[in-house]
């Protein structure tokens, strides 16, 4: 297969939205780490989620 003169080009576009997508997965799973994290801390403080009451205890 044959890209041409355009070769460097193409590997280069390649390669870098890879990175970006490696980089945009990366950084969620961090995020998602840290969220629940600060969820489970509030939670131990005693706060809870209002999603989490029946429809019946809110007032």
């Amino acid at each position: 297969m044959d890209l041409g003169p355009y070769t460097p080009f193409i590997a280069t576009s390649y390669l870098a939205a890879a990175l970006v997508v490696v980089v945009l997965i990366g950084w969620i799973a961090i995020d998602y780490r840290t969220q629940k994290a600060r969820l489970r801390a509030l939670e131990d403080s005693g706060i809870s989620r209002r999603s989490g009451r029946a429809a019946t205890d809110i007032q």
